[in-house]
């Protein structure tokens, strides 16, 4: 797995690095602005690339635009965005726009090493890596007059899990349940969303976009 870097904070930049090379993992190149980082996904093509969201020159949005530019020039290249707080819209349209090989977590959780290697390998092999926190704030936001109402709260947290970027197996782990009683939940979620077994488009991913896009019209 080959890896560019992109934080403009030496200290994280030059951490994240350390770390990954002790998990034997080839980080190819570590930088600190939008354009180097660019650069370095030409030279390298890397197979993964992380991402901070705010970035030189103006700290707000570069390293998202750089990131897509990124995906846009090596198609298929997995990212996985650092963000200092919880960005709402760009959580969003992280999802709305296809959620393959993407990630997003707050910088606080790269110091819980097994999560954040977790999640680094989860959108390497093609997943998605929603950090929890982000997730329980956007499920704060939603309307009290939302479809998402009708769920009971264990459905809730399936479906946080859900968003999360988790399979059946990891959710059920992570509850103690039974992977059967797992199943039993995401079709109740379905149920209750109007979700049909005949639409074209993924109930699962279409179940999580549901809640988010009313997120979205708060924002």
């Amino acid at each position: 797995m080959r890896i560019v870097i992109a934080e403009d904070d030496p200290l994280l930049r030059e951490g994240v690095a350390l770390l990954l090379r002790a998990e034997s993992l080839d980080v190819v190149a570590t930088t600190d602005s939008p354009e180097a980082f660019l650069d370095a996904v030409d030279a390298y093509e890397p197979d993964v690339a992380v991402v901070d969201v705010r970035m030189p020159p103006t700290h707000t949005d570069e390293g998202i635009k750089a990131a897509v530019e990124a995906r846009r020039r090596r198609p298929g290249l997995a990212v996985l965005v650092l963000s200092a707080y919880v960005e709402h819209a760009f959580a969003a349209e992280l999802l709305a726009a296809g959620a393959d090989r993407l990630g997003y977590l707050l910088k606080e959780r790269v110091g819980r090493v097994e999560q954040f290697l977790d999640a680094l390998h989860r959108v390497a092999a093609g997943g998605t890596a929603i950090d929890p926190d982000v997730v329980a704030q956007l499920l704060t936001r939603i309307r009290p007059d939302s479809a998402l109402e009708r769920l009971t709260s264990r459905e809730g947290d399936v479906l946080a899990l859900m968003a999360e970027g988790l399979g059946n197996i990891a959710i059920a782990e992570r509850l103690y349940v039974a992977e059967g009683t797992v199943h039993k939940h995401i079709r109740n979620i379905f149920a209750k969303l109007d979700l049909s077994p005949s639409d074209r488009a993924d109930r699962r991913v279409t179940a999580v976009l549901r809640y988010l896009e009313e997120t979205q019209r708060r924002v």
